[in-house]
């Protein structure tokens, strides 16, 4: 990025903070993430600077899907070379609470800095970083800058670029080619990502299609049924096939369990994407008929067939999922963009998902034309979930479907881990 550039993003920048300040703080009091840690996002800590370990590997993760990505590189990096040192800097406190409860010993986890050039220097200082790592398309100027002026590789992992995307920055090309310019590699999830990652100027010295850190289960522990869990659903009647509508969004709780009621003796288990959700998520369904039993407060049913799960936890999908008969992906109907329907397929459960999952391509296309997923509008939603419910030969075709395009993905893990070593090597 020129100089000019960067001194007009270091004068707005701060000015953006400030405006946005209120709500972000009010968005972390209400998922219980304030403490004196966030001051870490000014570069202010409370653990002396000698104590801190240096010469670490830098791993820059968002929310709590980059920083689950960030956890299997850093376990499996581990596995393979244990003396190495991890940084693991996460932006929300979700995904703060989760790479401090999961990750593994000796990596330390904080709060990603605020891009300002003040705090990153006191922030390189404390950790000397050696190697720079991005997950999933996160590129702040002033970190690249600040690596590439000391010397530090930039690489950007489980990267992902559509054909739109590309074309906006062909026309920012001024602005982006030198910020781009500074990724040292760029791993693609598929051949798809990097023609267009190619197409905006990577050379293909820069560019390796190793597959996506998020669907390699490889070594990922499989979800498991938990005997809390199926007492719970025992409440509500023996023998009911359990539809299970994963990390929905506002408007989706009601949508969808309205649909799960007219599929005779299914039973409606909803997980909303944010647990904080919860009182709205209540309402809605409570607004439609529904008995809502919450999982934070569990009481059995007075009345099972009009009752409906509230899952209002956090960091329990993957192990519902080994619940379900069937999963219905949130974020599909109403909103944009989808979510993740890999855990269910790592549990053998098919998917019923909306129209709107763009950004899961190209997993979804594929999963589509190998007739992996049940994909259906949201007025086909009920057709759906009673074609697969009653037909057992098509959920073993599904399945089985959707295992094998996820095999494509197998190992990417260590391919990223592969490219990465040779840019702390060299």
């Amino acid at each position: 990025m020129n100089l000019a550039v960067r001194l007009l993003y270091n004068c707005v920048l701060p000015v953006f903070f400030l405006l946005a300040a209120p709500a972000w703080l009010l968005k972390m009091f209400r998922r219980g993430g304030v403490d004196r840690r966030l001051f870490q996002r000014l570069g202010l800590f409370c653990d002396p600077v000698e104590y801190e370990r240096v010469g670490v590997i830098y791993i820059h993760a968002v929310s709590v899907g980059e920083v689950r990505m960030a956890l299997r590189l850093i376990t499996r990096w581990l596995q393979h070379n244990p003396d190495e040192r991890f940084v693991l800097a996460a932006t929300t406190s979700t995904g703060f609470k989760l790479g401090e409860n999961e990750a593994p010993e000796g990596v330390r986890v904080i709060y990603s800095p605020l891009d300002l050039p003040l705090i990153l220097r006191g922030v390189f200082r404390r950790f000397e970083p050696v190697l720079i790592v991005l997950i999933d398309s996160e590129l702040w100027p002033n970190l690249l800058h600040f690596g590439e002026r000391r010397g530090i590789p930039v690489a950007l992992v489980n990267a992902r670029l559509s054909e739109r995307s590309a074309r906006r920055y062909e026309r920012l090309r001024v602005v982006t080619a030198p910020l781009l310019g500074q990724l040292k590699v760029v791993c693609a999830q598929a051949a798809k990502h990097a023609d267009s990652w190619g197409s905006i100027g990577f050379s293909d010295e820069a560019l390796i299609v190793t597959g996506s850190l998020k669907y390699d289960l490889q070594g990922v522990e499989q979800p498991t049924e938990r005997n809390e869990f199926r007492e719970m659903i025992k409440a509500f009647g023996p023998g009911r096939p359990v539809v299970l509508a994963a990390s929905t969004h506002a408007g989706e709780e009601r949508l969808i369990a309205e649909a799960i009621r007219k599929v005779p003796g299914a039973l409606p288990v909803i997980l909303p994407r944010h647990a904080e959700r919860r009182g709205a998520a209540r309402a809605d369904l409570e607004d439609a008929g529904f008995e809502v039993i919450l999982r934070s407060n569990f009481i059995p049913p007075q009345s099972p067939e009009s009752a409906v799960l509230l899952v209002d936890s956090t960091g329990e999908l993957r192990d519902w999922t080994a619940h379900a008969d069937v999963v219905v992906i949130g974020k599909s109907f109403l909103g944009r963009g989808g979510q993740n329907p890999v855990e269910a397929i790592a549990a053998g459960v098919p998917v019923i998902c909306g129209p709107h999952m763009g950004n899961f391509e190209p997993l979804i296309t594929d999963l589509r034309v190998e007739e992996a997923v049940e994909s259906v509008r949201q007025t086909d939603l009920v057709m759906g979930l009673r074609a697969v419910l009653d037909s057992e030969s098509r959920r073993r075709m599904m399945t089985k479907a959707a295992t094998s395009v996820l095999d494509e993905h197998w190992g990417a893990t260590d391919r990223i881990i592969d490219r990465l070593r040779k840019l702390t090597d060299s």
